[in-house]
Formats: C-alpha cells, structure tokens, sequence
C-alpha cells in the first residue's frame, strides 16, 4: 500500500469495533502488519476445520459465513459486510476455523497472521478490552438466533432475516427496498433453519399479498412496515389503498 492508501485504511480501521479508540499511531502500525486480499464472487477464503491462521476485516464486498451439520447440511450463520471481522478464532486460541468463509461478491479483505493477532492483543489492552466485546457480542447474537430458532415461528425467523439482510446491504428502489447482493430462497432456508420448501411457500405467499418481489437470486421488500409487522408478531396495519 501507498503512504496515502494506509492513512484511509487507517481511518476505516477506526470504525472497527475491535479497533475502536486506539490512537492513530496505533492504527497506522497495524495497518502496516496486515496484507490486503482480493477474492471475486463464490472465492473462499477458509474452510470450516482448516488451521486457523489469519483473522480478517472486510474492507468491501460482501462474505457468508457457513457451517456443516453433522447430517452434512449447509447452515448460513451470518453475513459479513464491509467494516466487520471474521476468521478470529486463531487470534483466539482456536486451531482450527469452525465455519467457512465464502465471498457473496467481489470482496477484499485486510489479513493478520493469527499470530500477529495474539501479539497484538497482549501488548494493546484497549484492544484486548475490545476483542472481549466482540466475543461477548457474536455469543449474544448466537444465544438469540437459537431462542428464535426454537420458539419462534417460521414466518417471524424469515422475516427477521429478510428484514436483517435488508439492514446490512438494502437500497430503496422504485418497487421498495433491494436486498443488493444475490440471495437465494436456499441461503435464506440456511440463515433461518428450516426448509427450501418452506421458504418458497412463504416467499409466494407473501408476493401473493404484495409483500415482496423474488426473481433468480434477487429479493426486494415491497412493503417492509409488514414485515416488521410480522417478524415483532404485531397485528396487521389496515391499507387504506
């Protein structure tokens, strides 16, 4: 990277939470201990059991992050959008990655060796503070998908994920609100534990009513207030037109 590239990626690296409140010296080092990578759409950059060698922020683009049953299912846990971190399970003592890491679209990421990553975190407490928020936070997410997963309906799951999606990569357009990467009804089964079928018989029920319009991996929330509606379990608004 250039003098210049590193100062901009140091400003973006201050809106990461794990790196959030370190002086700008701080920031320009470990900037310079990381190296950029670029992957185009469906590209991985770590498979689930794989040694975990590096942790990542995504600069740009978008990363799924997945994981196998034992019955050997794909369950979409997550998805990483610019400015988010993956992969820290070496930087935390893990030996080997618990997920894959597939990019969505053409994604770049800054890469630390994990390494490079504990060293960091011993010699820096205000990230070692912040490294337990983080961890804190994916294990309260992870708690809260479960409860939801469990006694949740399947039409509150669904669209809670739709209406999550939408918060992370989601552009007003003319008929509505555009998810902005492609989105599959399988990947939104696999985000919300249960089936393609099921997925399917929602999705067209609720285009049906003018919810949402799905095409070949593109999905646009045409009255998003219904679906909070229905992913909070709040009784319908009336449509005056």
């Amino acid at each position: 990277m250039t003098p210049r590239h590193r100062s901009e990626v140091a400003q973006q690296l201050a809106g990461v939470p794990l790196f959030e409140g370190l002086p700008a010296d701080t920031l320009a080092r470990i900037v310079r201990l990381a190296d950029s990578r670029q992957l185009d759409a469906g590209g991985v950059f770590f498979s689930e059991g794989e040694s975990a060698d590096a942790f990542f922020v995504l600069m740009s683009g978008r990363v799924r992050l997945t994981q196998l049953t034992p019955e050997g299912h794909q369950i979409a846990l997550r998805l990483i959008s610019p400015g988010d971190a993956f992969g820290g399970g070496g930087a935390f003592g893990e030996p080997t990655y618990p997920v894959s890491a597939e990019a969505v679209e053409a994604s770049t990421v800054l890469r630390w060796t994990s390494t490079t990553m504990r060293q960091l975190l011993e010699t820096e407490p205000a990230m070692a503070v912040n490294a337990l928020r983080f961890v804190a936070s994916r294990y309260h997410d992870l708690q809260r998908r479960y409860r939801q997963a469990m006694t949740e309906r399947v039409e509150r799951r669904v669209a809670r994920a739709l209406l999550r999606l939408v918060h992370d990569a989601g552009r007003r357009v003319d008929a509505g609100v555009e998810i902005t990467f492609p989105v599959s009804r399988q990947d939104v089964a696999e985000m919300t534990g249960t089936t393609l079928y099921t997925v399917s018989r929602l999705l067209s029920a609720w285009e049906d009513q003018g919810l949402v319009r799905s095409g070949r991996r593109r999905i646009v929330l045409t009255k998003p207030h219904a679906l909070v509606a229905i992913a909070e379990d709040l009784p319908p608004r009336n449509e005056t037109s």
